[in-house]
């Protein structure tokens, strides 16, 4: 009892005596923890897809594909202020992923999720098509993305879309013709929020002789495949840039023919929905990851993300091979011609 007494005297005299240096360290700490706007990328890389890609008993390369990323900090006042002097450290700001003011860092995150979502959908069905094998769609599920404050309705984003007016629908383009038979100014929509079905009643606007609900919408596709192909990607893993290297990967899985070249082959684009190849941000960190992870081929979208790639190669003398690519076709075609 005698030494916690002490101890307790010595504690209380510590804080008599330092309690300015005390205050001044928890208002430091709380200064350099407080969040900012921003996003701060640090660096780049590439993984082996492999083990987050995997069709049941495909065929196995002598190369590997490569998922290329980048590193990013959720910005503090700290990690602010240390991009001014780290070299290549990037300051971005999170309203270039902002839709709208009210839009938070929670719908931020939900769209990159279900872009993962919905990039995986889209190469499973590229890559099943060129490899002419099974692949049939069983359900399409609709999610509300970006809601506009010009519009008064009550969807959120984040909400999945199952009724019009007590009408199960299909796919995208069947939830918008029945929108567009609606009668009338108003039409309710069944919607799954927090895992409880609520019916919303939502006010219709007329834009270029159609009518809109106000709200940016997104579809995930589910496919029944054979052979059967399982994704492994982690929490933190997320958005669409992966989605050249998933179709590609699985492509490489579902066929004979070995289509690295014995290469390590990384790269980055989106796969959309027509199979075409889109753009992404940050491109050049994502290329000086793939030389830094000892990779032989850099696939990356054409148009200004090659632009800047093939700069950056010339101006810091990298050792990589740059293919450009414009669709899924135009990649497979220029990787079967690898020496």
């Amino acid at each position: 009892m005698d030494r916690f007494k002490k101890f307790y005297e010595k504690v209380v005299n510590f804080i008599k005596d330092e309690y300015k240096f005390i205050l001044f360290l928890i208002v430091f700490c709380v200064v350099c923890t407080w969040p900012v706007n921003y996003y701060i990328v640090i660096g780049g890389g590439i993984d082996d897809i492999s083990d987050r890609v995997v069709v049941s008993d495909g065929y196995q390369s002598d190369g590997s594909f490569n998922l290329s990323y980048v590193s990013e900090l959720k910005g503090t006042t700290l990690s602010y202020l240390v991009s001014y002097v780290m070299p290549r450290w990037k300051r971005v700001s999170m309203d270039d992923y902002k839709y709208s003011e009210e839009e938070d860092y929670q719908d931020i995150e939900f769209r990159s999720e279900l872009d993962l979502l919905s990039s995986n959908s889209n190469a499973i069905y590229y890559a099943y098509q060129l490899a002419d094998k099974e692949c049939k769609v069983t359900s399409t599920d609709v999610y509300v993305i970006v809601t506009f404050s010009e519009y008064d309705n009550p969807l959120e984003v984040g909400d999945k879309l199952l009724k019009v007016d007590g009408t199960s629908y299909d796919s995208l383009l069947d939830f918008q013709q029945a929108v567009q038979k609606v009668s009338g100014d108003e039409v309710v929509i069944t919607v799954l929020r927090d895992d409880k079905e609520v019916d919303l009643k939502c006010k219709l606007y007329e834009e270029e002789d159609r009518k809109v609900l106000g709200v940016a919408l997104q579809s995930v596709s589910t496919y029944d495949v054979d052979p059967e192909v399982k994704f492994n990607f982690e929490v933190n893993e997320s958005g669409p840039s992966a989605g050249l290297i998933t179709t590609l990967s699985i492509y490489d899985q579902l066929t004979k023919k070995d289509l690295t070249s014995g290469k390590n082959i990384a790269g980055t684009g989106t796969i959309e929905a027509d199979g075409s190849i889109g753009e992404i941000g940050e491109v050049e960190y994502k290329l000086l990851g793939a030389v830094s992870g000892g990779a032989d081929v850099f696939l990356v979208p054409s148009g200004d993300n090659y632009d800047a790639c093939t700069k950056m190669k010339k101006e810091e003398n990298l050792d990589i091979q740059l293919i450009e690519v414009k669709d899924i076709w135009d990649a497979v075609s220029k990787l079967e011609k690898l020496d």
